[in-house]
């Protein structure tokens, strides 16, 4: 907050976010505070710019709640991943991608640590997906050998039946075929 103060070229007055399709409302927004703790809204109201004096902004590819989540914790340094396990690794993914948007590399990291720590057999396999898709070679590595380590529970759990990503699968039965190659290896050298 110490940064809002004394600086003349931060913006004055409040905006609301029409979030989405629908257009969901977040509303009276402190645009000075946002511009101190995201160098991307620092941009979007700065002197020139057509949102600066704008009253309402349009933002789309996202959701009312990641994108709420995003201004809290702006606002407050409080993250707010939801309730349910499902439901708190989604809006970390989700969040993490609006963090590295709006260049909040405190929240991109935060959210990071909360998927590596939601691996769990009902997770692991969406999150191996969007690891995939996303390139996050650290949460792929750790989803990957989840599935190995803990293999019936993900099975379980469903984690199979959830798979969409033909490159995902062939790794995770490359994954299995060394592992069941480890086995053999390791039966032949005790026999």
């Amino acid at each position: 907050m110490a940064n809002t103060w004394g600086d003349a070229t931060l913006p004055t007055g409040l905006v609301t976010f029409l979030v989405g399709d629908d257009e969901e409302r977040i509303e009276h927004v402190s645009k000075a505070n946002l511009c101190v703790r995201s160098v991307f809204f620092r941009t979007m109201f700065g002197i020139g710019m057509k949102e600066r004096d704008a009253a309402e902004v349009t933002v789309l590819e996202t959701d009312l709640a990641s994108f709420t989540a995003l201004v809290r914790y702006l606002l407050t340094d409080q993250l707010d991943l939801g309730e349910g396990e499902g439901e708190q690794a989604r809006r970390a993914l989700v969040l993490r991608q609006l963090a590295h948007k709006y260049q909040v590399p405190r929240l991109e990291l935060l959210c990071a640590q909360a998927l590596q720590e939601s691996v769990a057999p009902a997770t692991a396999v969406p999150l191996l997906e969007a690891a995939h898709t996303t390139g996050d070679g650290r949460l792929l590595a750790q989803c990957r050998r989840f599935v190995a380590d803990h293999a019936a529970e993900v099975r379980a759990s469903g984690g199979v039946e959830q798979l969409r990503d033909l490159g995902v699968a062939k790794g995770l039965l490359g994954d299995a075929l060394d592992q069941v190659a480890e086995l053999k290896g390791a039966l032949r050298s005790h026999s």
